[in-house]
Formats: structure tokens, sequence, C-alpha cells
């Protein structure tokens, strides 16, 4: 963490607030900074700005909880840890839902809302959101006649239509006790209705949704992919090298397949003389339907705002109204690929966000609109996606459990167990066992 954790602020004196930030890159840490400062010119508030890497965020606000010393302002919050802090009563949720009417709840997607709140009440501010995707080749889906792979018939039939010696019809995350591995296999699950808990609390990873959702993906592993365990890095590799057909990524991935990042560039025989060739020929898939698909249904995150128990409250609001507002094309611009905006315009233009998006400069070493490279049926996509977004547990009141799930990952060892031959049913089970025991452990 850089920055001092001190907030030297009295209640109800909105002349200085501290500001915790969720990111530790120097590049997007000044950019930051920049919008911070213009914010501090307008308004004659201070701020001071915390950078906190996101593997420490949950020993430091620990910590400063029992201190007495939380920052007013936290941003960059996933959904789970959203629900950590509510469930430690660490928000002031009358201050936050007071910031939504100020800036328009009509102005937000609804579902980012949604998963946001319990009940009636708003315990953060969404912001912007990331998107976990199925990407495919369409050049070879053309070729090959294929349709679209969104349903686990399609993605199976392209997957052996096109694997050869040379080609992996699909390449997904395998690596055991690794949070993509995870994710991969939630945005494959929830297409199937496979849920994590039900509405009552009571574990369904071993339902028969869950099992069929593990035989499929171990399917399409074993038959269909490269050996050896994969992870994010992997993956994207070997999509990238021209190997794969398909593969599951997030929605950070758009600005190295354009090849606006040299440690991560398309190294496929195309992308020699075409380093955007990749970009150009591949299409996305949001939402994937299983046999018992309930509706759309994809894996994402959205990252809020929330202003804590006992912070300056005028100062904080004032800031994050800024943020979401005259600030907020220049904090999306920070990643685009990464910060698919949620509050989708102003009343008076209601979608002047969401049109922006696809025009900012995206990209780390060169900088390009994603627009230069992507067709406007996969923007659109990748726009519309947070309407879309399912998490396992939110739904249900248990959004408490998806953090304390993060240390063991047991549907990572699950998804690893089935690829290396482990019956579906029983790797269920025992992912279950862990979930239900991890469970017990927070009540």
């Amino acid at each position: 963490m850089t920055g001092c954790t001190a907030s030297g602020n009295d209640e109800g004196d909105d002349e200085s607030i501290t500001f915790w930030v969720q990111e530790d890159l120097p590049d997007r840490v000044a950019a930051t900074e920049a919008i911070v400062a213009a914010f501090v010119d307008e308004s004659g508030i201070e701020v001071e700005v915390v950078s906190v890497a996101e593997d420490q965020f949950a020993q430091l606000i620990t910590s400063s909880a029992a201190a007495g010393d939380l920052p007013d302002v936290i941003a960059g919050i996933s959904l789970p840890q959203v629900r950590t802090l509510a469930a430690n009563e660490l928000v002031d949720t009358d201050a936050v839902g007071a910031v939504i009417e100020a800036l328009d709840a009509s102005t937000f997607s609804e579902n980012a809302l949604e998963l946001t709140a319990d009940g009636d009440e708003q315990l953060a501010v969404p912001s912007e959101s990331w998107l976990q995707m199925l990407y495919y080749r369409t050049d070879l889906f053309e070729a090959a006649g294929l349709d679209a792979p969104d349903t686990y018939d399609k993605i199976l039939e392209a997957a052996q239509t096109l694997d050869t010696s040379d080609l992996a019809g699909f390449v997904g995350a395998t690596a055991p006790g690794d949070a993509f591995t995870e994710q991969t296999f939630e945005q494959v699950a929830l297409g199937n209705d496979c849920q994590l808990v039900d509405a009552d609390g009571e574990v369904q990873i071993d339902s028969d949704q869950c099992v069929e959702s593990f035989d499929f993906y171990g399917d399409l592993i074993t038959n269909y992919s490269v050996p050896g365990a994969q992870d994010v890095d992997t993956t994207r590799a070997t999509y990238f090298a021209g190997d794969a057909a398909m593969f599951i990524w997030s929605s950070f991935v758009l600005d190295e397949m354009a090849g606006l990042r040299e440690d991560a560039k398309p190294t496929c025989p195309e992308c020699l003389d075409d380093p955007a060739f990749l970009a150009e020929n591949t299409g996305v898939v949001t939402s994937i339907a299983g046999p018992d698909s309930a509706g759309p249904a994809q894996f994402g995150e959205i990252t809020s705002w929330t202003i804590t128990d006992g912070a300056n409250v005028e100062g904080a609001q004032a800031f994050i109204e800024y943020m979401m507002s005259d600030g907020y094309e220049d904090w999306i611009a920070i990643a685009p690929e990464g910060k698919v905006p949620v509050r989708f315009g102003t009343p008076e233009e209601p979608t002047v966000y969401s049109d922006l998006w696809a025009t900012l400069p995206a990209g780390v070493d060169t900088k390009a609109p994603l627009s230069d490279f992507y067709a406007p049926e996969v923007l659109e996509a990748v726009a519309a996606g947070p309407e879309n977004i399912a998490r396992w547990g939110i739904a249900q009141g248990q959004g408490d459990l998806l953090g304390a799930l993060q240390g063991e990952l047991p549907v990572a060892t699950a998804v690893s167990d089935v690829t290396q031959g482990t019956d579906p049913a029983a790797a269920a089970e025992a992912a279950a066992e862990s979930v239900r025991s991890v469970a017990e452990s927070i009540q």
C-alpha cells in the first residue's frame, strides 16, 4: 500500500477525505490521481489517495476497522467484497443510497443495482464491470459452416469439428487452487442453471445441473484441448498462437488481442504481418446456455464505490458523485477493456457513457479505440453484458460465502479433478462438502 492510512478527518467536516483505490499499477494510479486533482480544484475538498493492492485489501481493511481508522471512500471493490464489508457493518448505506438518488437510479444498469443491494438497502454505487466471455475464431467457424458457440451442444460440435493435431478445439483453465479456473467454470455452469446455493442457503454444487456442467467441461478439456494444467497465461498464449479455436477469458484480453500490449502480443502466423488479425477474426459469446438453462446468465464482476461507516459523509458523497459524472469518462478511460460502464448515461443523455466506451483509447504500450479492431456486434455484446451478469450466492443472500471460499477454491479443485478423470458426480460431491464446511465456519 502506498500513502498514509490515517484519515485525519472529523465527522461533518467535508474539507478532507481519505480515498482507497484497489489499484497498484503506477500508470493507473497516476491517472486516478489526475482525476482526483480535478475534483479537488473544483470542490476545494482535499482528497488523500491511498493505493491498495487487491491481495492486501482484506487484511488492511480489517486492521483499519479494528483501529477505528477506516477510509471515507473505497473504490474498485468486487461484489464479494461489498458483501463482506456490509456483513461487518462497515458501510453507511444511507449515504450510499443518497448518492444513487442524486445520480438518478434510472441511469444505471438495473442488474448492477440489484447485485450491489440488500433488499431496499444499497450497499455500494456500481461503477463498471468486466465480463468473462467465450472467444472463438470466426474465420474458422465460417469456413466449417458452424454456428456461434452459444450452447453446450454447439460448443462441443465446434470443438469436435475443428480439433486437429495442430489445433485444439477449445482451451480453458484447469489449474487447481486458481481463482481463474473457478471463474471460468462459473461462466459455464451459470448457463446451465448450476448454482452454488439455493434460496434457503443450501449448497447445490452437487446438483444434477452442476454435475452436468462438470461433465461437459471435462469432456471439452479431455478430448479437445491441450495437455497439462492450464491457467490465465497459458490459455491466452495458446489462443494467441493460433493453436486453439475457442477459449474463455475476461474482457481484459481485448486490448492485448488487438496487439496493443507488448508483453502479451498475438503470435499466430497471420499475426506477424497483421498484429490485429485475431481481433478482426474473433467473435464473442457472453452467455452460454446449457440444456437446463434458465435464461441468459454470465460470469462477470462489477466493481463499485462505497462510503464507510463514520465517514465524512458530505465530502464522500460529493467525491463519488463527481467520479460518476464529470470524472466518469476519464475514470473508465483508464482501462476501457476492463471498465465497461454500468452507469449508461445521464437523465439528459441516457446512453452517453455506453456510447463513448468503445471509442476510448485502450491498450498499454499502444493506445487505440477498441472500435478500430472489433466488429460493432462484438463491442455491442460487451457493452450489453452487465445486464446479464450473475454471480453464485448473491441473489440467494449468500454473497459473503463467495469471499470466504477464495482461500480454498473447492470448485477449482473439482474442475481439475474432473479433467484428470475423476467422475463428475464424485468431484461435485467433494466440492459440495468443502463448501458446506466453509459455510458452517462463517455462520
